[in-house]
């Protein structure tokens, strides 16, 4: 076992000693051979008596153990302030993890990365979209960071995994679990093709106080950060403050004026985020210059040999959420008539359903 991941786990380990005391101690008194062989005298000025007391009391031994167990598995490290993979980004933000765990590639840590964020509850042409800039942007040459979270975050994720390039998901649990369970499949994937990377010790449960310290983490590594979708009240514009106050770029995708899910964004733009309508608006503020321009499309063309039907469907459609009585009203047609054409509109992935018996082009 190396004898120095153990001696980090043993200061990041202690109950009641967090990442502020560590990093002061790190800072006043060195490595943490020494902070753990220092004496209540010394250690009290630096972090107060009883935060003093719980170091001198040691670690968590069953997390320690789970932790060294953990490390011995092929694939799982941890990367400590003083390693030289550590996320150099990172160390540009005021509160840096002082030790992370890494399951997959670390380098990925330190290559040029966007992150792409938003609604856990996405619309399907909201996902459609995160997928595409993903995609289109991993090809381009940046790794993708985002959190593992259904909606948005997953087809961050998915994108980047699709076009064959590197994503980073950070989580705001233990590394040994993957939350939530459904993306169990795409955890594997990314820990074979990119990097799972988190803070928090092993076996953390989903706590929701945790996600938005997981944040500063997203937004850290990246160049820059899009939200795709999110409501005034969403965790993505937590990341998108952090990353604004670390001197990242911010980024929002514009929406319907009467969807929810587009405000949070709409709010960013107006605090003066970047507007994106392609991915090469992303590459130009980030000032990527390694790539061609790519402008991924974000709907798909009417298709020329349409029925006029199916054509004065898709234009009642329009490109917000339409009920059906609108539709009804919109196009003319019969309900019987109508019903045909979306299902098959629906089938060839043109359209989605939405609650509330509402339907968007994709």
């Amino acid at each position: 076992m190396n004898e120095e991941a153990a001696v980090w786990l043993r200061l990041t380990l202690c109950p009641g000693v967090g990442p502020a005391a560590q990093r002061a101690l790190l800072s006043a008194l060195g490595p943490p051979e020494q902070v753990l062989g220092a004496s209540r005298g010394t250690l009290t000025p630096i972090i107060g008596r009883e935060t003093a007391a719980r170091l001198l009391a040691g670690p968590d031994e069953e997390a320690l153990a789970s932790a060294l167990a953990w490390l011995a598995e092929p694939g799982n490290r941890i990367v400590t302030l003083a390693d030289p993979d550590y996320p150099p980004s990172l160390l540009e933000i005021a509160d840096p993890p002082t030790l992370l765990y890494v399951k997959g590639d670390a380098s990925l840590l330190a290559r040029p990365s966007l992150a792409i964020v938003g609604a856990r509850s996405a619309t399907a042409q909201g996902a459609a979209n995160a997928q595409a800039f993903a995609e289109a942007l991993a090809r381009a040459g940046l790794t993708i960071v985002s959190g593992l979270a259904l909606g948005i975050d997953t087809a961050a994720h998915r994108g980047a995994l699709e076009a064959g390039g590197a994503t980073i998901a950070v989580i705001g649990t233990g590394a040994d679990r993957v939350y939530p369970a459904r993306n169990r499949t795409l955890a594997h994937r990314i820990a074979e093709h990119g990097v799972i990377v988190g803070e928090f010790p092993l076996g953390t449960p989903p706590v929701a106080a945790n996600f938005p310290r997981r944040n500063r983490i997203i937004a850290g590594l990246a160049r820059g950060v899009l939200v795709v979708e999110a409501a005034t009240n969403s965790g993505s514009l937590i990341t998108a403050r952090l990353a604004a106050e670390n001197g990242r770029e911010v980024l929002a995708i514009p929406g319907s004026i009467h969807a929810p899910l587009s405000r949070g964004c709409h709010r960013l733009i107006r605090d003066g985020a970047k507007l994106v309508e392609t991915a090469d608006d992303v590459l130009d503020e980030l000032r990527w210059g390694n790539a061609k321009k790519i402008a991924a499309p974000l709907e798909a063309p009417t298709a020329a040999d349409d029925a006029p039907e199916t054509a004065a469907v898709l234009a009642a459609l329009g490109h917000d959420p339409v009920d059906l009585d609108t539709l009804l009203a919109r196009s003319g047609l019969t309900l019987d008539a109508l019903y045909a054409i979306l299902l098959a509109l629906e089938l060839d992935g043109r359209i989605a359903g939405l609650p509330g018996g509402r339907y968007q082009r994709l």
